[in-house]
């Protein structure tokens, strides 16, 4: 199931802002925006900063405690020093070599395999660190209807521009076109020319980028095989790659109705929001026997609406064959066609569309695709299942919050459709039986509720049932949700774009970099890294007496020793005052009341300081 991961973007935006990175990304922007050639993007790629970003926006990716062929994770890279992991990335990128890919296949829902690519784990920092830099060139080339695989954007974004095509502009033809096997087939020189087309010249750059796609890939069985085309999923550097190849198909079709010239001089005029409104220009395209079209794209998956079904016809032998000529890709007969959406469903991201009538109009009907609704119900069953059988009780309310999330999950990404309540409806009479048959005698109907997010959205529906004390969220209780476009003044690269999307650091951004820059000797990537997370989340205050803190005053103390088995763990950390950390470890009482008296130590905070000397099995301090 696709999921927007909208609340990792923002992490990602805000990590940015912690390794200075802001500076450098908006000027990439703001100059591709311009049409700017660039030829020396290396120098940013390689650079410190850029380099310890790349590590915070992977540590926590759930791919990076997958081992690639080398079978190292995440974990042995925070053991290194800072200086060490910036020198190691530097060293290979100097004269870059990948290492082979380790192939993994997974099930796809219609029962056949998805073959990824998973490179060692210091590959995938070093495509992390090239996507930085190619990602704000990129997106300032890219069309506004992508919205796959891109900062800020999500399948909610593309099922908007849907209906709005439906609702609004009155399309009821649309073509449906399957790419075959899009991943696997993408031709290199081609993609390579396509970067180049859009400015980025960095020759050195594009043979990192053309080895890191002729890697060797090691297949289940042992044997290597050497690919000559495509780009594995599982990569880092692949949806931005994909992207790259489709935006040219973005920009034709656009090229062919909405960014035509018109010879007929019409008056332009600009929207609310500040964007062009091109309603005058297509008024006047609309008099010509042009064909009217526009795409509406996610990743590989794409629709053309048209206004004509002989339009859409001959759209589609276009594409079809502009595909073949310049991409070198073919369309699945089988699953390609033209649909009028007033009589038959289109299916887009696991959701189904058509246009029916209501109040003297067409609108958009939309439910959750058939195979989607089976899928669901099949993945909640199996979840119903583990929960009936469980090794203990800590498990079972394992099982109970994966079964939750994964209910959540389906609601959160289908509240869209507009038929949502009936189709969910369906999946709990399946759902509803099984939970009966299965935990019949342990189903209750009453249970306390904690204050959070399951009592604020379902602690009113009579569906609720407790398991154990445990709350079973109800899959039958949802809520349509009108799907909004992305706002056009929203983006990862300008400061008033930020502003959108959330507020600036309330903490003193300069000190935050001293903290980035600083050097100690000894110290783990990983111990540096979660300092600055700490700066940011105390909002630069001692946590044991809430003082504002300089730079030289900050210090990081391991509440667990690393003498008895403390990690550099963000959780095992916690930033305080240098005098507060002295404190802290001070034995001799005459050192411990100098410092109680130099920092006005009151009850509250001598509480907080002897928790962290409890940990240390340390004798507590009496007031």
């Amino acid at each position: 199931m696709l999921t927007s991961e909208k609340p990792l973007k923002r992490k990602k935006l805000r990590h940015a802002e912690y390794y200075d990175m802001t500076e450098t990304t908006d000027r990439l922007y703001k100059e591709s925006k311009e049409d700017k050639v660039f030829t020396n993007l290396m120098e940013s790629i390689i650079s410190e900063e850029n380099i310890k970003l790349a590590y915070r926006n992977i540590k926590r990716n759930s791919g990076s405690v997958t081992p690639g062929t080398d079978k190292q994770t995440i974990k042995d890279i925070e053991k290194m020093s800072k200086e060490e992991f910036v020198c190691n990335v530097q060293r290979k990128l100097a004269w870059y070599k990948s290492k082979p890919v380790r192939r993994k296949e997974i099930p796809k829902p219609n029962g056949k395999m998805r073959p990824l690519g998973i490179p060692v784990i210091m590959d995938r920092v070093i495509q992390q660190c090239i996507l930085q830099i190619l990602e704000p060139i990129c997106e300032a080339k890219f069309h506004n209807r992508s919205n796959g695989f891109r900062p800020n954007r999500s399948a909610e974004n593309a099922i908007a521009q849907c209906c709005q095509m439906i609702n609004l502009q009155k399309l009821y033809f649309v073509v449906d076109v399957d790419i075959q096997g899009f991943f696997d087939n993408v031709d290199h020189c081609k993609l390579k020319q396509q970067m180049w087309n859009m400015g980025i010249q960095d020759k050195k750059l594009l043979c990192v980028i053309s080895e890191m796609l002729k890697a060797p890939i090691v297949l289940p069985d042992g044997s290597i095989e050497y690919p000559t085309k495509g780009t594995p999923q599982g990569g880092v550097l692949s949806p931005i790659l994909a992207n790259i190849v489709l935006n040219e198909l973005d920009w034709w079709i656009t090229s062919q109705w909405e960014n035509l010239p018109t010879k007929l001089q019409y008056k332009e005029q600009l929207s609310k929001n500040g964007s062009q409104n091109k309603g005058n220009k297509y008024r006047i395209l609309k008099k010509t026997f042009l064909k009217e079209m526009y795409i509406v794209r996610y990743a590989d998956d794409f629709k053309i609406f048209c206004r004509k079904r002989s339009d859409a016809n001959k759209v589609f032998l276009a594409v079809e064959k502009w595909l073949e000529d310049r991409l070198k890709l073919s369309i699945s007969k089988e699953k390609s066609k033209v649909i009028n959406l007033k009589r038959s469903y289109s299916e887009f991201l696991g959701f189904k569309l058509k246009a029916v009538p209501k109040g003297g109009k067409l609108v958009v009907k939309s439910h959750m695709a058939n195979k989607a609704i089976k899928k669901e119900a099949t993945k909640l069953i199996k979840q119903i299942k583990a929960i009936q059988k469980p090794k203990n009780q800590n498990e079972a309310y394992l099982m109970i919050n994966q079964y939750n999330s994964m209910v959540m999950g389906i609601q959160n990404y289908y509240h869209y459709a507009t038929r949502i309540s009936h189709d969910c409806k369906l999946i709990a009479w399946q759902v509803n039986t099984v939970l009966k048959n299965r935990l019949n005698f342990r189903l209750k109907k009453a249970g306390k509720l904690e204050e959070g997010y399951i009592k604020d959205r379902y602690g009113v529906s009579k569906q609720l049932r407790f398991c154990g004390g445990k709350p079973i969220v109800p899959i039958g209780y949802v809520q349509w949700k009108n799907p909004m476009q992305l706002k056009r003044s929203v983006c990862n690269y300008t400061p008033k774009g930020r502003a959108e999307i959330h507020k600036s650091l309330g903490i003193n951004i300069s000190v935050l970099h001293a903290l980035m820059r600083a050097t100690m000797v000894g110290r783990s990537i990983e111990f540096m890294d979660n300092r600055i997370s700490l700066y940011a989340a105390q909002n630069g205050k001692c946590a044991v007496t809430g003082k504002q803190l300089e730079f030289e005053e900050i210090h990081c103390h391991h509440k667990l020793p690393l003498s008895i088995g403390g990690s550099d763990k963000y959780q095992n950390l916690i930033i305080i005052h240098k005098d507060t950390h002295k404190l802290v470890h001070a034995t001799e009482r005459e050192t411990i009341s100098r410092y109680i008296n130099q920092l006005n130590i009151n009850n509250t905070m001598l509480i907080k300081l002897n928790k962290l000397r409890k940990m240390m099995k340390f004798e507590q301090i009496v007031s």
